[in-house]
């Protein structure tokens, strides 16, 4: 039976999703406590492999298992098995065509940033920090050229894996709420550091190192040398991720942080 499991983790203190020899990694960790549960070992594969510092709120992982379990148990018997950092929140039996990666149509992020002249303390490891004041509407304007399908080399890291650099993005909006700017990105699918490279070049417009119309430009000639630097992994937020129908999973799962609340979007498990 294949089963699929929606998670939540803090990325702070992980060296990213995918498994290392020698660095603890929400993968290992996960499929330690699967398996412990299953009675056999298992392998899991997950919506979008988040880096070192990187948080979800609503990644989807599936694995193939011959144990027979109730959903409530892949919740609550994982959950006894797992460290603080990382929850199950769902659980669904789904049909053997589905795929947490390569089935999704969408995927969602948010990166959250601290805007304020003093760093945070208590939110360290969970939010992006810039102490220079930002301009929204500047940043509205550069964010609104990149959306659609275009080649997104110039905002790739160098070791992305991904087949083409050509991606549909739908939205990146820009909010403020206090200290805090939102910037939610909803996209078929991101390169490798594209949301955090999309927003170090956000924020250079916002501090008034250049005009909007300068992230057109670095878009259009493709080049990484000429876009800012990648921001820090801190704030961003693996935030949902969506499925056709048909396969046993809710066709769309977002959730978005609100700190001291979990703001919940259109989750129907």
């Amino acid at each position: 039976m294949r089963w699929a499991l929606l998670i939540e983790y803090a990325g702070q203190d992980f060296h990213g999703w995918q498994t290392q020899s020698a660095e603890r990694t929400v993968q290992a960790v996960l499929e330690s406590a699967v398996s412990a549960l299953a009675a056999h070992p298992v392998r899991l594969h997950c919506a979008g492999r988040t880096d070192t510092g990187v948080h979800a709120l609503a990644q989807v992982v599936h694995f193939d298992t011959v144990a027979e379990r109730p959903a409530s148990a892949w919740v609550r018997g994982v959950n006894a098995r797992l460290p603080e950092d990382v929850a199950v929140r769902a659980a669904w039996p789904v049909s053997q065509a589905f795929h947490a990666r390569y089935r999704a149509t969408s995927r969602h992020y948010r990166y959250v940033l601290y805007n304020a002249p003093v760093r945070p303390a208590v939110l360290t490891g969970r939010v992006g920090w810039e102490m220079r004041p930002l301009a929204l509407e500047p940043m509205r304007e550069a964010a609104a050229l990149l959306l659609g399908t275009h080649d997104f080399s110039a905002f790739r890291a160098a070791q992305c894996q991904a087949r083409s650099p050509v991606k549909t993005l739908h939205r990146l909006e820009i909010t403020r709420r206090g200290p805090f700017l939102h910037f939610d990105a909803h996209a078929d699918a991101f390169l490798h550091h594209m949301v955090r490279n999309l927003v170090g070049a956000l924020v250079y417009v916002g501090k008034g190192r250049f005009p909007p119309e300068w992230v057109g430009e670095v878009l259009e000639r493709r080049e990484r040398a000429l876009a800012a630097p990648t921001f820090a992994a801190a704030g961003l937020y693996f935030c949902g991720v969506e499925y056709p129908p048909g396969l046993g999973v809710p066709e769309r799962i977002v959730r978005r942080p609100e700190f001291g609340l979990y703001e919940e979007v259109d989750v129907s498990y």
